[in-house]
């Protein structure tokens, strides 16, 4: 069952319109103690397919007073295979337990007969993708009753297979399955300077109407067998300042949305974080007071 398409964001997700930060474990006790200013907290879903425990103990005190986006990062969607039954109503049986928010999950694959990878693998882009990666969303969406917000990959190889562009395929799964876009503004960065191409221009085509939730982080940067810049979404560096500008020109276009910042290497002391939060949320202020104007303006 392919949901109607969305028209806001207002559709796809209901997280306030601040930034957020990835939870991690090393910051409970900071967070519970001290209830920090933060619009919201994102936390991987596999992390918690656990009955009980600690983890879950603290996440519950704290998703009683943070709203909450569950992200998923082992679901396949992109997979040539079926999508894991089991896998599947572990995230159900989270998503019921914490109520939250948002549910997100990749354009990618990692598994295959039976093998899981480590890794969010790129998709050849073709009709027969288009097709598989459609009914695969449509069984995730029909199994938790909700939408979930699809993200754009970091890639570094491509397929030469592929018969559509990135940004025109996503933009046909959300108009099939109704899905949302989880606009990952490190990702297209990071993709365009791998492949030579104008991370706006990318930007651009995408279905930005229908994105629920922005993700920034930092990247790695090396150079590839030919010697051309290489970067790498490690999640393992401040995000940069190539990134912090798209992501005004982004909410130029899409207006304020709920903003993650993601932090999984190298984690700084938490105060770090906050401060990249609250420069997201001076942002979003901004493209709150912009966008009016602009409307006015048109």
């Amino acid at each position: 069952m392919a949901w109607p398409p969305p028209t806001t964001f207002q559709t796809l997700s209901v997280l306030p319109l601040r930034a957020g930060l990835g939870l991690k474990s090393e910051h409970y006790r900071v967070i519970l103690d001290q209830v920090p200013d933060v619009g919201f907290f994102e936390i991987h879903a596999e992390n918690y397919f656990v009955a009980g425990g600690p983890m879950h103990h603290s996440l519950g005190r704290i998703r009683e007073r943070y709203a909450l986006s569950i992200h998923g990062v082992g679901l396949s969607i992109g997979g040539a295979g079926l999508l894991d039954r089991a896998h599947l109503a572990a995230l159900k049986a989270l998503l019921a337990r914490y109520q939250p928010q948002a549910f997100s999950e990749h354009l990618a694959w990692s598994s295959h007969g039976g093998h899981f990878l480590n890794d969010l693998l790129p998709l050849p882009y073709t009709d027969i993708t288009l097709q598989r990666v459609c009914a695969h969303i449509d069984q995730v969406q029909e199994t938790l009753g909700r939408r979930l917000l699809l993200e754009n990959p970091a890639t570094y190889v491509e397929f030469a297979a592929s018969t559509w562009d990135e940004a025109d395929f996503i933009a046909e799964v959300v108009r099939r399955t109704g899905c949302g876009l989880l606009l990952d503004v490190n990702n297209a960065y990071v993709s365009c300077t791998n492949h030579g191409r104008d991370p706006d221009a990318y930007l651009t085509r995408l279905p930005l109407h229908a994105v629920g939730e922005i993700h920034l982080a930092g990247f790695a940067e090396d150079v590839d067998g030919a010697g051309a810049r290489l970067l790498i979404d490690s999640h393992g560096a401040p995000v940069d300042d190539a990134v912090w500008a798209l992501y005004r020109r982004a909410l130029c276009y899409t207006g304020p949305v709920p903003t993650l910042i993601e932090r999984d290497q190298n984690l700084p002391p938490f105060e770090v974080l906050l401060a990249e939060a609250h420069a997201a949320d001076a942002l979003l202020a901004e493209a709150a007071a912009t966008i009016p104007m602009l409307q006015e303006v048109v």
